[in-house]
């Protein structure tokens, strides 16, 4: 129940909570106002929908340990995580109780951080914080996530450079035989820089022509300068990737270089380092070096665009998106993922073409220089 009486030189309005202990809102400036409160209260407790107005007094930061103590993400996911709740968030709102963040609020805010940061990362920034507080709304500490329909307008990031096979295999011969093998597995996988990193021969099967991302210590994290092998990116990322025949030959090759577990290491016979393979290997060979004698290929393309390059390749040749998801380590959404199924046709079909792109790649090269 809930009733009103006067307080200071106003009105409040008093209630009875689930627990049985007394609640009180002051602040009421006449008795209707009061009045109208105290029958929206009595609608909520009826009808077990009352949101107890403590919850919200929690700060942004209390919230944000319970959080991180419940959310389960890849350590590199992780270390951005931290990277944005203590260079953004927190300063700006540790302190802040849950109910009293606002949509405009935090639109002004957003509105400063572009001053000093790209529309991506002002993003992650957002998407991050939104999460936190929609997980709050769930446990019913607020009513409704005020990072919601901010109205943003960020710009797009540029869309990522993608190759040809003839690139990748002229890429891929600017490199030594660890790096060339290591390059052409990507384009012709769509495995993540970590997952390739981190593969171990053990995860290897050459006879059945597979590789199995470990869902233990499926990839390797760089965080902080220290390397660490770990579980990959997301649950879904744990699967195994077939192999066109033609990478079974070239890493049955590979492997009889082979000086201890992981597959492909950096100059020293260590773990790869991802800045030391991009200086000193990646951009020279796409980039171009004078000293070399070799002209730019492709000078946009990263890396991480050969993944791109593989699910660009797999849809030209039009392999079922349920497969593609799959093999990328993604999780198919809606009643597509649910009805949805690989068959061994597919998977077949879809390594013939691979196989093919590779078998043609030398000879589309040669057109495209002529």
């Amino acid at each position: 129940m809930a009733w009103i009486e006067r307080h200071g030189g106003g009105w409040r309005v008093r209630y009875e909570r689930p627990d049985g202990s007394l609640g009180s809102e002051s602040g009421f400036t006449n008795p209707d106002q009061a009045r109208g409160r105290a029958d929206d209260i009595e609608y909520e407790l009826r009808n077990q929908v009352f949101r107890d107005p403590r919850k919200a007094q929690t700060t942004v930061a209390e919230w944000v340990v319970v959080w991180c103590e419940a959310h389960d993400v890849s350590e590199g996911t992780w270390a951005k995580y931290r990277s944005h709740l203590r260079n953004h968030i927190l300063p700006k709102f540790g302190d802040t109780p849950l109910g009293e963040l606002s949509r405009i609020r935090i639109k002004a805010w957003v509105k400063a951080l572009r001053r000093h940061l790209s529309d991506a990362t002002t993003a992650d920034v957002i998407i991050l914080f939104s999460m936190i507080l929609r997980e709050a709304v769930e446990e019913d500490l607020i009513g409704a996530n005020p990072c919601r329909r901010l109205g943003l307008r960020l710009t797009p990031s540029e869309r990522r450079a993608v190759a040809t096979p003839w690139q990748v295999d002229r890429i891929s011969r600017r490199c030594g035989p660890n790096d060339s093998v290591l390059i052409i597995t990507a384009a012709y996988t769509g495995l993540r820089w970590g997952e390739l990193a981190g593969l171990q021969w053990h995860n290897v099967d050459l006879d059945k022509g597979t590789i199995t991302v470990d869902p233990d210590k499926g990839a390797l994290h760089e965080c902080g300068g220290r390397l660490k092998l770990g579980s990959p990116k997301t649950p879904a990322s744990v699967r195994t990737v077939h192999l066109p025949p033609f990478l079974t030959r070239l890493l049955t090759e590979h492997a009889t270089r082979r000086t201890g577990d992981p597959v492909f290491t950096g100059s020293n016979g260590g773990l790869l380092r991802r800045a030391n393979f991009r200086d000193r290997v990646w951009r020279p060979a796409v980039a171009g070096a004078n000293q070399r004698g070799w002209a730019p290929l492709q000078p946009d393309l990263t890396f991480h665009g050969l993944r791109h390059t593989h699910r660009t390749w797999l849809i030209e040749d039009g392999t079922p998106e349920v497969l593609i998801h799959e093999r990328l380590g993604h999780r198919l959404p809606g009643v597509r993922g649910i009805y949805s199924h690989v068959t061994q046709p597919m998977i077949t079909t879809m390594l013939a073409a691979l196989d093919r792109r590779w078998a043609n790649a030398a000879a589309d090269g040669e057109d495209a220089s002529s």
